[in-house]
């Protein structure tokens, strides 16, 4: 049975949050993150988190006052066939059950391991997702596949009496991000657009000539077009610069995560994939023009249209390989190929126009 308390809990000092995952799903988790922060103004927020939230939220104003990098550990930070340093795993939680956290909050998937992990920080109430393979927590509610992320984690934290804020993310950007895009935008003086063709998966890469027509049209309409991507994406960045008849800038891997930030938050326009870049771009008051299968737009798409358009290939099965498109294949790009450049070309004229 689901458990259906959403009262406030008394007495709470201390918070740990665990996502150690990748930026998009840090990005999701802000706007609980911020109602949490309102429900419970006096408490300590600690994320349980990666190396990378520590470097990225230090000194960055927000909801959450601490990060504590968990250890390499099978199905939370680390692939569920990882296996980790048993030793390691135990110092870690004795040093956890000496915060004495009031609440911990799992926000970390359908719990088959996260729960587990949840239940050994020895906190005196534990809340978030449950699937039916997993442990049950004080306070739950079921981990169902089509909910928005957003949403579903705006639940998890109405279940201990957070409902106030905002459903959008936002994420405060500081004088580290404006200074390192600064330094690599010197001399730069037309308005900014940043082509993202990269993804997490491949198969969620639309076609790299597709975002090159898009790239030019911009730079017709009078934009300074920057195409982006992380280590690996190098040989995807170079084909979408090469394939485009006006000059664009390569910032393949140029900045760290902090600048690009920096970056994105002085973009007029971000055209890109769904992934995280996309999400972090709409986070720091970028518009944007999202490409996402029709499974993803229903758990990661824009709730507003003001600033943001999410152009959506409805195919639902791989057209190579006919795989359902919720399930990883090799054939890249294929899923959202049914997405036409004209359309996405239209909603990244209009939002640039619009700046």
């Amino acid at each position: 049975m689901v458990q259906a308390l959403s009262e406030r809990v008394p007495d709470v000092r201390k918070i740990a949050v665990l996502r150690a995952n990748a930026l998009g799903d840090f990005i999701f988790i802000l706007p609980a993150m911020e109602a949490l922060r309102a429900t419970y103004p006096n408490a300590e927020i600690v994320l349980l988190g990666k190396q990378w939230h520590f470097d990225f939220l230090q000194e960055r104003p927000g909801p959450i006052d601490r990060v504590v990098v968990v250890p390499a550990y099978g199905g939370v930070s680390e692939l569920p066939e990882y296996v980790g340093d048993a030793n390691e795993h135990d110092r870690f939680f004795t040093t956890m059950m000496r915060e004495r956290f009031d609440l911990a909050l799992q926000v970390h998937g359908g719990g088959r391991y996260s729960n587990p992990f949840l239940a050994r920080l020895g906190a005196k109430t534990t809340v978030g997702l449950k699937t039916p393979d997993a442990i049950v927590l004080d306070r739950w509610m079921p981990y169902i596949y089509f909910q928005h992320e957003v949403l579903r984690y705006k639940e998890v934290v109405s279940l201990v009496g957070a409902t106030s804020g905002s459903i959008e993310p936002r994420l405060a950007i500081i004088e580290r991000d404006r200074v390192e895009a600064e330094n690599a935008l010197a001399g730069l003086e037309k308005p900014l657009v940043v082509l993202h063709p990269g993804a997490s998966e491949r198969k969620r890469c639309w076609p790299s000539e597709r975002f090159a027509a898009v790239g030019d049209a911009l730079a017709e309409a009078g934009a300074q077009v920057i195409v982006t991507g992380v280590q690996g994406e190098e040989p995807l960045v170079e084909g979408v610069v090469s394939a485009m008849q006006a000059e664009a800038l390569n910032y393949c891997n140029r900045l760290s995560l902090s600048g690009f930030a920096g970056l994105l938050s002085r973009c007029a326009v971000v055209v890109s994939n769904d992934t995280g870049p996309l999400h972090l771009a709409a986070a720091v008051g970028a518009a944007t023009v999202g490409l996402y299968g029709c499974f993803n737009f229903i758990n990661a798409g824009p709730f507003t249209r003001l600033r943001h358009r999410g152009l959506i290939a409805w195919q639902t099965t791989c057209p190579v390989c006919g795989i359902d498109n919720r399930d990883s294949c090799e054939h890249d790009g294929a899923a959202l190929a049914g997405i036409a450049t004209k359309d996405v070309t239209e909603a990244a004229i209009t939002l640039f126009q619009a700046r």
